[in-house]
């Protein structure tokens, strides 16, 4: 059962919508609707964002769409099961550990371009799932089929990639909900910070649909607690 299933049955009053991805002139059109000077420039009419796990909306009582789940979920690093196989990876083969990549560089783009498309919200329901070696959150040692135990450590800059994904939230703690937007004063200004929530595991396991289920219905229900008095 997915989470917009889960939703419709514990809030058969409201009127819920999955959808795979948005358009840019969608969302333009938010953007100028926040400030006429924003959401100006759009080179490629059909271009369009997609966020691996899509994205859920409820009707509010005005008939407009509101977002309240979007979700991605990104696996980089297969240094666990390489070493679990005794396979030897790099140029020569010679390796334990391959230096991490940047698979995940698209997510920052997904998540800014959310994030501008509710630019006019109280809330931020992105999630980012992460596994895989290169978000390690503890130093762990895996076997070899020989016996010998290899170190993965969390803190290594060729492995862990957690720090270039932070970005998108300001530094806040991870495996946290984060949904409600932050309000800070800086210089007597009111500055408001959209956040992703981003959960990895720790130790390189796999998430389980389940634990990923309960997470996203936790931000879903966030936002639907934030956005109450429009619905």
């Amino acid at each position: 059962m997915d989470a917009m299933d889960v939703l419709k049955k514990e809030f058969p009053e409201l009127n819920f919508r999955y959808r795979k991805s948005i358009s840019k002139s969608e969302i333009n059109n938010a953007l100028a609707k926040v400030d006429p000077t924003l959401g100006q420039t759009l080179f490629v009419q059909n271009a369009s964002v997609k966020p691996d796990g899509g994205l859920v909306e409820v009707q509010d009582k005005h008939k407009a769409r509101r977002i309240i789940l979007a979700s991605e979920a990104k696996r980089q690093g297969k240094d666990i099961e390489n070493i679990k196989q005794g396979k030897l990876v790099g140029k020569d083969k010679n390796q334990d550990l391959m230096v991490a990549g940047n698979a995940i560089e698209r997510s920052h783009k997904n998540v800014s371009e959310i994030s501008n498309m509710m630019l006019g919200e109280l809330h931020f329901p992105y999630v980012l799932f992460l596994e895989g070696s290169n978000f390690l959150t503890e130093t762990i040692n895996v076997q070899r089929p020989d016996g010998r135990a290899v170190e993965l450590a969390y803190d290594s800059g060729t492995l862990n990639r957690l720090d270039r994904l932070t970005a998108s939230n300001y530094g806040l703690p991870i495996n946290t909900n984060l949904c409600e937007n932050k309000f800070i004063k800086y210089k007597g200004h009111s500055i408001m910070l959209q956040a992703a929530s981003i959960y990895t595991q720790g130790d390189g396991k796999k998430w389980d649909s389940k634990e990923m289920l309960s997470i996203m219905l936790e931000v879903a229900t966030t936002s639907l607690n934030i956005l109450e008095s429009d619905l």
